[in-house]
């Protein structure tokens, strides 16, 4: 697997990151907690062994990042991914999964899911994937991404005869130049240098196509490009 893009943490940012860890083995849970605790930037606020504890920690406790285990007892992940997004829109989710199943991966995008990360990650990198969803990057890898936006592709074209419900917001040229790459499994330096345009500008550009969109990640604002007919996967 790989990230989107590489994040380091920024010196003087202020409050730590939230995590809240959900998965049913104690032993996972545990790990999570070890590799996470080190980092100055990083505070896991509470665990959770199911679904439906996690929606109710993530009520009490608002966390920035929920790190969720697709498959629980009582209420799966993304069942509770789903039940959090709506109670808590503005935190990030990744799934933690045995395998890239694209049927997995694709419902838990659709239920909210920023990414996912595999369990037999290495446990360093869980904390810069923390702090690349935080900063609103996408746990998903280009091959994984292209599939996925296929499926929405697919989705979009059986719904043809559906009309937008609400006005669709409009993005400059740029904006979907960035877009159509992003839905490419780019990440911001590839983007900048397929544009000739600083990193800088490209962040400014994600900014504004979810402010537009009302979204909080890059892969919601590429489902939701697909969905609405404003981005054609071919």
């Amino acid at each position: 697997m790989t990230r989107s893009d590489e994040v380091t943490p920024v010196a003087g940012r202020g409050e730590p990151i939230r995590v809240l860890i959900v998965d049913d083995h104690a032993l996972i849970r545990r790990s999570l907690e070890l590799a996470l605790a080190a980092e100055a930037d990083i505070e896991v606020v509470g665990e959770a062994s199911d679904g439906r504890e996690a929606v109710e920690l993530a009520g009490r406790l608002l966390p920035d990042v929920v790190l969720m285990d697709v498959r629980m007892p009582k209420q799966d992940g993304i069942e509770a991914t789903r039940a959090i997004k709506e109670s808590v829109p503005s935190t990030r989710i990744i799934m933690l999964t045995v395998s890239d199943e694209e049927e997995d991966l694709f419902e838990a995008i659709k239920a909210g899911a920023t990414g996912y990360l595999l369990k037999d990650v290495q446990l360093d990198e869980v904390p810069d994937a923390v702090r690349g969803v935080h900063e609103g990057q996408s746990l998903i890898n280009p091959a994984m991404a292209a599939k996925l936006i296929s499926e929405f592709a697919n989705m979009s074209r059986k719904e043809a005869e559906r009309p937008p419900q609400l006005p669709v917001p409009k993005l400059t040229e740029r904006e979907m130049e960035v877009l159509r790459l992003v839905a490419k499994g780019m990440n911001n330096r590839e983007i900048a240098k397929e544009l000739f345009i600083s990193e800088n500008t490209v962040k400014n550009h994600v900014r504004n196509i979810l402010e537009k969109l009302q979204l909080h990640s890059r892969m919601e604002a590429v489902v939701y490009a697909v969905r609405e007919r404003l981005l054609e996967i071919t």
